[in-house]
């Protein structure tokens, strides 16, 4: 894996993270990367019960434990309303992150079926322009969420084509038991979103590119350096 120093993994949702970089963010973890998680809305009424967004806050404390992560940020905008903001609004939370954080690593959501993933690529697409903070992101990368992701009109809209695959066989695990830590959203099988499912989704990445277990990615932009790669 790359010499990545620090990962910022953009979720519109708690647990979209988990379901499209788990095994990914435990790898970098295990590397030494220091990740960290921006989570941009959270369940409010009056879509959602008033204790379900603490709920999450917690059940995703728990599951970020088990990967490593540094830290969790919490945006306050209410979910499933993210595409009626003011784009502003939701790109400067954004770009905070950016820069505070100066990552070199940025995953964010593939603009899928959802429109919540819609409007927070579109976001992290201004945030994470080679500008400013944005001049050190060496790799930008767009995951796959699973039960939203595939949900998609074939030949009308935008597929998920992985150009980038990441060995997860030693952290498939750490991915099965953070997606168990949100238990609020673990769905029995054949479920899309149950722990069976997602390992399935594993296996057949991996199986695409010879790995027991995989993650996949759309690649925005990645620079090659020569100390990134390890070469001298």
């Amino acid at each position: 894996m790359n010499r990545f120093s620090r990962a910022l993994v953009i979720a519109p949702h708690p647990d979209d993270e988990v379901l499209g970089a788990g095994g990914t963010m435990a790898a970098l973890s295990a590397h030494g990367c220091e990740v960290h998680v921006l989570v941009a809305s959270q369940d409010k009424p009056p879509l959602y019960p008033a204790d379900t967004a603490g709920l999450l806050r917690d059940e995703a404390q728990r599951a970020h434990e088990l990967l490593g992560v540094a830290s969790t940020e919490f945006l306050p905008h209410p979910s499933v309303e993210l595409a009626r903001m003011g784009v502003a609004e939701l790109n400067s939370g954004i770009q905070r992150a950016i820069d505070r954080l100066r990552p070199d690593l940025v995953l964010a959501p593939f603009p899928d079926r959802h429109l919540d993933h819609k409007a927070v690529f579109e976001a992290a697409m201004v945030a994470t322009r080679p500008l400013g903070a944005g001049a050190g992101i060496i790799a930008v990368a767009l995951y796959e969420t699973i039960s939203e992701t595939h949900w998609n009109a074939p030949h009308i809209e935008a597929n998920f084509v992985p150009d980038w695959f990441v060995d997860v066989s030693d952290h498939i695990d750490a991915k099965l038991s953070s997606f168990a830590a949100y238990a609020s959203q673990v769905q029995d099988y054949p479920g899309p979103r149950s722990l069976r499912a997602l390992e399935s989704l594993a296996i057949f990445r991996g199986s695409q590119v010879n790995l027991e277990f995989a993650e996949s990615f759309h690649t925005v932009r990645r620079v090659s350096r020569f100390d990134v790669w390890g070469l001298e």
